[in-house]
């Protein structure tokens, strides 16, 4: 058994032993009541050891509240009373088991491709710039990137820790993406199922690279399910924070912040900002890649010729996938980009892509595209002068995608996709498109033949094909308005 693994059987023995006890002062309160004080006392030891090996977790604080109640004796009062602190009791034992929905340490899926994972993290510097969310002209542009890549798999024992599943641990903001930075605590012991500091896989080949950038706002860790999908099926991915948009980030210097947004005077939308952050991302992409071509800059694990620099792919989700068409726009070394589910700002939908583009989108009668979605990326398959696909995913919402579901128990998640979507589920989500990205990569990057047609027809309910293109100086007949729904399937519908 891994210390993850130790940590989670600790909090559901811990949970189950409070409940045993509340069960017992609840049903029983005159049983034996001397033995039940002398449980509870064993109790608190038990919760001490919990809190050693796992530390503070918010979760735990009714089953402390509990754990206390059950010590008490019975209280000698009326009918109405007994049963009010009956109802009072039963309520913060309700309580103490729910707030397991959002559990401590969420579990992620094993990635399911041929190879073994292993991770690592660079933060690099950009000297060439400077960082336009801080007032200190003196401070330069920093991109953090986690390279996801395949490995022969653990053959010793483990000497290296993991590396944490998120930036920040310990020093949380008080906001990420929207949930009180408390109830991350303990993501920073989320298993990612890679190795650290391990070798890359021997292959007969150069490996085949990709940028990914993550969702406006997000941290790049919500997305370690895909990468690692994609990763263990033959890419070396290099996923992005890009600081003072991502949630959470630490700098080089190991400063951890958050999301910080600069409207200009008179702005009373976002949108001009999302315009000025795009080229920021794109220009944090194009940092990168130059990063990937200098050895000195990589591990040597990474180094020396063994991944392909010479030509990458970018691909994003949400605004990340806006920022891969500017990246496919504009840099030739960008072979291929992906859009998973993102809007098109600025002047983008007026670019005309001439190298190979993926737009995979979810279920538009769960995520209600916006208009900006539908006529910025109908622009850009219109226009396209190299080939495009479009894919839409059936009963998968927009945050399908990342690992956010994972971050509430099946039970919740369940509920929360009556509501919301997302009824495919994040793992079925994450392995249909880590097998569609796969595919539609495999020529661009390695000049393999890979079938996307026959990967899409797999899947139930993934709707759309090929988009037809024109050669170059064409005039194009599609319409460039709306993007409808797909109505032509390559897969049976669910």
């Amino acid at each position: 058994m891994g210390p993850t693994e130790a940590m989670l059987t600790a909090d559901l023995i811990l949970l189950a032993a409070v409940l045993g006890l509340a069960a017992w002062r609840l049903f029983a309160p005159t049983w034996r009541s001397r033995r039940r004080v002398a449980a509870v006392a064993l109790g608190l030891l038990l919760a001490a050891g919990q809190w050693a090996l796992c530390g503070f977790t918010w979760q735990d604080l009714p089953a402390y509240l509990l754990m206390a109640l059950s010590a008490l004796p019975p209280v000698r009062a009326g009918m109405g009373l007994r049963w009010l602190g009956r109802v009072g009791f039963a309520g913060v034992a309700a309580v103490a088991a729910g707030v397991w929905i959002l559990p401590a340490v969420p579990t992620l899926p094993e990635p399911d491709g041929r190879y073994a994972i292993a991770t690592e993290v660079y933060r690099w510097t950009d000297a060439a710039r400077d960082e336009p969310h801080t007032a200190d002209p003196s401070d330069r542009r920093s991109v953090i990137a986690q390279a996801w890549y395949p490995t022969t798999g653990r053959e010793h024992p483990r000497t290296v820790p993991r590396l944490a599943y998120i930036d920040g641990t310990g020093h949380m903001p008080d906001q990420v993406s929207g949930m009180p930075g408390f109830l991350l605590g303990r993501y920073g012991q989320i298993d990612t199922h890679a190795e650290t500091e391990a070798p890359l896989a021997p292959s007969d080949r150069t490996w085949p690279v990709v940028i990914f950038s993550p969702g406006y706002g997000a941290s790049r860790a919500v997305y370690t399910g895909l990468a690692t999908r994609l990763a263990s099926r033959g890419f070396v991915v290099f996923a992005l924070d890009h600081p003072y948009e991502s949630a959470v980030t630490q700098l080089p210097n190991g400063q951890v912040v958050g999301t910080q947004e600069i409207l200009l005077p008179g702005e009373r939308d976002k949108i001009g900002y999302m315009a000025r952050q795009q080229a920021v991302r794109v220009a944090d992409v194009r940092f990168v890649i130059d990063q990937l071509g200098r050895p000195e800059a990589l591990s040597p694990r990474l180094r020396g010729g063994r991944i392909d620099v010479s030509r990458v792919a970018v691909i994003g989700h949400s605004f990340g996938g806006a920022a891969s068409i500017a990246a496919l726009s504009e840099d030739p070394r960008v072979v291929a980009a992906a859009n998973i589910d993102g809007t098109p700002y600025g002047d983008l939908p007026d670019r005309r892509l001439t190298r190979p583009f993926l737009l995979l989108q979810s279920d538009y009668a769960e995520t209600h595209h916006s208009e900006f979605f539908i006529n910025g990326n109908g622009k850009l398959l219109a226009n396209m002068t190299a080939p495009g696909f479009h894919y839409e995913m059936k009963h998968a919402n927009h945050f399908s995608f990342t690992d956010a579901p994972f971050f509430v128990a099946p039970p919740g998640r369940w509920l929360l996709a009556q509501v919301i979507g997302g009824g495919r589920g994040p793992a079925a989500t994450q392995q249909a498109t880590a097998d569609i990205l796969a595919a539609f990569l495999a020529g661009p990057l390695t000049g393999a033949d890979a079938d996307l047609a026959a990967t899409v027809a797999r899947y139930p309910g993934v709707m759309g094909g090929a988009v037809e293109h024109k050669p170059a100086g064409v005039a194009s007949a599609a319409p460039a308005g709306l993007l409808r729904p797909s109505t032509k399937r390559t897969g049976a519908s669910q």
